[in-house]
């Protein structure tokens, strides 16, 4: 008798543990829904609000370093030298600031090195969508069996924007995500990468042209395509078509400032055509596509309904354990399914959203570098990436198809 009911009995507390576990995370899902801040404590930089326990203010001590750090990873320094002078300046590690301050997960433990900073810190907080003034939830998940947080993709956040003062601007923020994502950096010390890396791509192989530093006396930086050098040398591409940074620079900047000055022109009708554009170009139907989410989310709160009752129909008796875990398995393998196609929807409408936030975002940069004469390197760096996005294909993630250089 007790090897027959064991099974059951586990299987019984697996689902009643599930159920509590639901419980608990709808209401934290509820809050999390209404766009409060779900995190424990505020990121590095931001405090709660005295009066306010669900807002964020900005930490007028720990902000600027923030901003420094974003701001020398647009001028070409890694997380590991960002790191390295910060330490050397004796500024106070996130987890000892927070912690003097009597808030975060590190006040009531030991921290042997409170000024000691590492690079992991520094690219975990170039991450934080935060600094945009975003509130960002449910970037993690606990599973209800081993208790722990698992992250999971970023288009099952749930982003509110605008919810607290920014400390970063979007402009910096995705040039130093552009940066981050396409630097390759060498390790003789050599000095920062170029701010043009990653936006250049070889009009003969499509392959990335890279900063090498010539050794002649003068380290003169040098673009060159990263195929050429590859084995056996010559047989991606032919030559290395290498071309002096500081040339590029000259190039791009002259670019730059003629478009400007089209844009310039009339800023209004500038606006029409890029939204024109990014219209011409949206393929996909919203409105079928929403009336299909309607339909799958419908689907998933059935699948659920019928779930409980599967459960406690075998509870009673009435269904057996191998047709339990048989539909069982069936209905949460259809709602995994309808839950994917529902991310997917959604992330395509919010990248066209912000595809149609294109225009006003380079407008800005328009007003930002007006005399394009007077751009330095990094200034181009900056504002290169959106006339890139409007220039070859408004938004489009690999400038490379259309972007190149010679």
């Amino acid at each position: 008798m007790f090897a027959y009911t064991f099974p059951k009995q586990s299987m019984f507390n697996e689902y009643y543990a599930k159920d509590i576990s639901k419980k608990i995370k709808s209401t934290f899902k509820a809050k999390g829904e209404s766009g409060k801040h779900v995190a424990s404590s505020p990121p590095y930089g931001y405090l709660k609000d005295s009066e306010d326990k669900n807002k964020w203010v900005i930490d007028e001590v720990a902000a600027p370093i923030v901003r420094r750090i974003f701001r020398m990873t647009l001028e070409g320094y890694g997380p590991y030298q960002i790191a390295a002078q910060l330490s050397s300046e004796h500024i106070p590690v996130p987890a000892y600031h927070q912690a003097q301050l009597g808030v975060g997960l590190w006040q009531n433990r030991e921290i042997k090195n409170p000024y000691k900073w590492g690079s992991s810190t520094i690219a975990h907080i170039l991450q934080k969508h935060e600094y945009l003034g975003h509130t960002v939830n449910f970037k993690t998940r606990k599973h209800f069996k081993d208790k722990k947080s698992h992250y999971v993709d970023k288009d099952q956040w749930l982003i509110f924007e605008d919810t607290h003062e920014p400390i970063i601007d979007q402009e910096t923020f995705d040039n130093v995500q552009r940066i981050r994502g396409q630097v390759r950096r060498y390790p003789d010390g050599w000095g920062e990468a170029h701010p043009l890396t990653g936006l250049m791509y070889c009009a003969d192989c499509g392959g990335k042209m890279y900063v090498h530093r010539v050794n002649n006396g003068k380290r003169v930086p040098m673009y060159v395509c990263g195929n050429y050098a590859k084995q056996p040398v010559g047989t991606l591409c032919r030559s290395a078509h290498r071309i002096k940074a500081d040339h590029v620079i000259e190039i791009v900047a002259k670019t730059i400032k003629e478009v400007i000055q089209y844009a310039s022109l009339d800023k209004g009708r500038f606006a029409e055509e890029i939204q024109s554009h990014i219209e011409e170009r949206q393929i996909v139907d919203f409105t079928e596509q929403k009336k299909r989410m309607a339909v799958c989310e419908k689907r998933i709160g059935e699948l659920e309904m019928l779930i409980a009752k599967i459960y406690e129909d075998n509870a009673l008796g009435k269904l057996s354990d191998k047709r339990y875990t048989m539909l069982y398995n069936q209905y949460e393998g259809e709602q995994e399914q309808l839950q994917d196609e529902v991310n997917s929807y959604k992330a395509e409408q919010t990248q066209y959203e912000k595809d149609r936030k294109s225009a006003a975002r380079f407008l800005k940069l328009v007003e930002r570098y007006s005399n394009a004469e007077k751009m330095t390197a990094i200034g181009v760096g900056v504002g290169v990436w959106g006339v890139i996005n409007l220039l070859e294909g408004y938004g489009n993630d690999n400038p490379g198809a259309n972007a190149h250089v010679r």
